[in-house]
């Protein structure tokens, strides 16, 4: 599958994969930032992507800074999107975290999906599982 990318700014660095079968493509900052403990910050990558409808493009942890706490928020991405490419980080550690400009903050990775045709209805069918919501498995 061939993804058309721009660089929309000219310090952006272009995402990229970086062994053979790699499922993430690395991306980059593009400014250096310190993430204080509970912080939130928007990191631009300066690029936008076209990708065929049945895509999406979701943002995901890079396990790397995802060790000292640092988890990405939202980040799903839907093919008719061509705007500018973000991160959203947050900081849940106690300690802060320096992103500096050209580091990996997180990754995309690329999947199919199916868009569902939604069909109301009074009745669902029955499933073992049922109305069964967190915990509903038990602990063992």
């Amino acid at each position: 599958m061939k993804i058309k990318i721009k660089k929309l700014k000219d310090n952006a660095t272009l995402p990229k994969y970086h062994h053979p079968g790699d499922v993430g493509m690395d991306v980059y900052a593009m400014e250096t930032f310190i993430l204080e403990p509970g912080d939130h910050h928007f990191f631009w990558h300066g690029f936008a992507m076209e990708f065929p409808i049945g895509y999406t493009a979701m943002v995901v942890d890079k396990s790397g800074i995802s060790k000292s706490g640092l988890h990405t928020m939202g980040g799903v991405f839907d093919a008719g999107y061509r705007g500018e490419y973000n991160t959203h980080l947050v900081n849940l550690s106690d300690k802060p975290y320096t992103v500096e400009e050209g580091d990996k903050v997180a990754q995309i990775v690329v999947v199919p999906v199916v868009i569902a045709e939604l069909e109301e209805t009074d009745t669902l069918s029955e499933s073992a599982r049922g109305e069964g919501s967190f915990g509903s498995t038990g602990r063992k």
